[in-house]
């Protein structure tokens, strides 16, 4: 049977698909950002924004899931083939991509919530999303969009850095890093 849980060895399923779930959610914004503010189409445009919006306050929600999931559940430890600098830093990086997967949709919340244009967000077409309160200004406008640029390709850069080491360890190293957070443990394990 697998484990909902992790074990020693192993993730388990909650951490395995909130994983890759924010992974592709995380890549495909990058994406669907990128895309949307060089369309030529305003109604198109206006759409894949509400989209971005949408899937902006899924991420934030996915990542404050995983985030409370794994403080009441351990990951396992890296394998003993692990060096030392890297299990001082693995940690340091697991720290930084949840810190930008929290910033990034609150920046875009931010941006939506001080822009003058004043358009509701309604993510998934489902309920009107209140806005942070923030004091409405170009000013301000302009310093989210910013923030929320640099922190997209900053987190873009973390999530390719994440991605590199992952395949390392897979194909150059060939211990069990990627794999385990692959396969499911089981709960014989």
């Amino acid at each position: 049977m697998q484990s909902l849980a992790n074990t020693p060895t192993r993730y388990g399923w909650a951490m395995i698909v909130l994983h890759w779930l924010i992974g592709i959610v995380f890549i495909g914004q990058f994406v669907l950002g990128f895309v949307m503010v060089r369309t030529t189409s305003q109604r198109t445009s206006f759409e894949l924004i509400q989209l971005h919006k949408s899937f902006g306050f899924l991420l934030l929600g996915l990542i404050v899931l995983r985030i409370a999931w794994r403080l009441g559940n351990a990951p396992p430890p890296l394998p003993r083939s692990v060096g030392t600098l890297e299990r001082r830093t693995a940690p340091l990086a697991h720290f930084a991509l949840y810190a930008f997967q929290i910033a990034l949709p609150l920046s875009g919340w931010a941006l939506v919530s001080v822009s003058t244009l004043e358009i509701p967000t309604m993510p998934f077409d489902l309920f009107v999303m209140p806005n942070l309160p923030l004091a409405e200004s170009d000013a301000a406008e302009s310093f989210w969009s910013a923030a929320h640029w640099y922190l997209a390709y900053a987190g873009i850069a973390l999530v390719a850095l994440h991605v590199a080491a992952a395949l390392r360890h897979h194909f150059l190293l060939r211990d069990s890093v990627l794999r385990r957070m692959i396969t499911p443990s089981s709960g014989g394990e």
